[in-house]
């Protein structure tokens, strides 16, 4: 597809240096389920996952048995803490850890692994492959620097969930875009509450970054400058319109009082409740409310009084820019085969591993043409919506030190009742820069 991936492939070809068996591991780091030829020869690769209901294994199984005995796929599970992935997969990769065969790499991540060159470069026939029919949204979250360095696997979004009852009371027309605004007044008029997330984690970056692309803004501007060259986007129009919003549903109570600890979960058991209205969330609202009727602990009319759309727009009539999140697969530039793994992950992303991956884990496919399975809509009827809202989905700032800008934001716009539009964007603009700089610490 005539990606510019050829850059790095000279750190492969030359100066590796194979270990006998398996790499040395990092201090306090798990162990490793196998590494090296086994079965008689078969080169066995170790895919590191993310925490799900089985779905990578069960994906892993399947391209072993079709690989013929090219290979077998082991799989190695990653903390659950998405900080705690990332501080593992830096550190062996860093340490040139030859196991690194298969990662499983959340996309605010993959700058940070990229830039260094610890990530092996993708064929340009394997991104091929893998990107036709990739919705736009997970594209744009497995580049840097205009360079597929990651395969999408799956894609994740935030939609708009909400009570038909309360939307129908407000008189709001659900199937047209609605705004953050019209959200926020339908709730104090009903006296409901918005699910938000409001926690001082990742989900905080995740929420102040989806308002500012919203209003037309980035938090980082020249996201490939280095580190004290870094202009952030804060104070921007977008940026105070970003402020104003999460600072009037903290100050006037629409999140409810747990607001500054509300988490995905914590933000669906109370759009569930009575007093639940409008919220932003991922798709596993639909299959946990589902199971909450099944279990007897919710009603048949909860999930009956349920509809969905695109996420809520910042100012009427322009493009809203949902959350992006998922996961993409990368090979280690110290394994000591990049070429099957790579061959390996074109099987793991196969448009029909994604759909089942999707129907039984409930993580969307990053593939448009994974979508078109009509049980993927049996499971999930709101597939539609999720496909439309990844086309829109803009990344968290990609940057090699994402790090200290999400944790910046967290410390700064926490908690949303003190932030003030007058105040929280200079304030935090100012902090993180200095941070940035060295001048201050996190």
């Amino acid at each position: 597809m005539g990606l510019p991936g050829n850059r790095r492939k000279k750190r492969l070809a030359k100066g590796r240096t194979y270990a006998g068996a398996c790499a040395t591991l990092l201090a306090g780091t798990m162990a490793m389920t196998g590494c090296g030829p086994a079965d008689g020869g078969v080169e066995t690769l170790t895919w590191y996952i993310n925490p799900d209901a089985g779905g990578q294994a069960a994906i892993a199984a399947k391209c072993t048995e079709e690989a013929g005995g090219a290979y077998r796929i082991e799989t190695s599970l990653l903390p659950t803490d998405a900080a705690a992935q990332r501080e593992q997969l830096a550190r062996r990769l860093a340490a040139g850890d030859d196991s690194m065969d298969i990662m499983s790499i959340d996309p605010p991540f993959i700058p940070e692994l990229a830039e260094p060159g610890f990530l092996a470069p993708v064929p340009d026939d394997v991104a091929q492959a893998t990107t036709e029919n990739t919705l736009d949204g997970a594209l744009a979250g497995a580049t840097w620097k205009d360079e597929l360095v990651t395969v999408p696997f799956w894609a994740n979004t935030q939609i708009l969930w909400y009570r038909k009852s309360v939307a129908e009371a407000a008189g709001l027309d659900m199937s047209q875009p609605v705004t953050w605004d019209q959200l926020m007044e339908a709730a104090t008029e009903q006296e409901k509450l918005l699910g938000v997330q409001g926690s001082p984690a990742e989900s905080m970056t995740v929420w102040i970054n989806a308002l500012i692309e919203s209003a037309g803004g980035q938090i980082l501007e020249n996201p490939e400058a280095p580190a004290d060259e870094l202009q952030l986007g804060l104070t921007s129009e977008a940026g105070v319109e970003a402020a104003r919003i999460i600072g009037t549903i903290g100050d006037e109570g629409l999140g409810g009082p747990g607001l500054p600890t509300s988490t995905e979960n914590t933000s669906l058991t109370l759009f569930q409740g009575n007093e639940g209205s409008f919220m932003v969330n991922y798709p596993f609202v639909w299959p946990a409310t589902l199971s909450g009727v099944e279990a007897g602990t919710l009603e048949q009319s909860v999930i009956d009084d349920i509809g969905w759309a695109l996420y809520p727009q910042v100012y009427e009539g322009e493009d809203t820019a949902p959350p992006l999140g998922g996961i993409n697969l990368g090979v280690g530039a110290n394994s000591q085969n990049p070429e099957l793994a790579y061959e390996a992950i074109e099987c793991i992303v196969q448009p029909e591993n994604q759909t089942e991956y999707f129907i039984t884990n409930g993580n969307p496919p990053s593939n448009s043409e994974a979508y078109e399975d009509p049980a993927i809509e049996e499971q999930f009827p709101m597939a539609e919506t999720i496909r439309d809202s990844l086309e829109l989905a803009a990344p968290r700032p990609q940057t090699p030190f994402y790090n200290e800008i999400s944790t910046g934001l967290q410390q700064e716009w926490s908690p949303p009742n003190e932030v003030d539009p007058d105040v929280t964007p200079e304030e935090s603009q100012e902090f993180i820069t200095a941070v940035l700089r060295g001048e201050k610490l996190l």
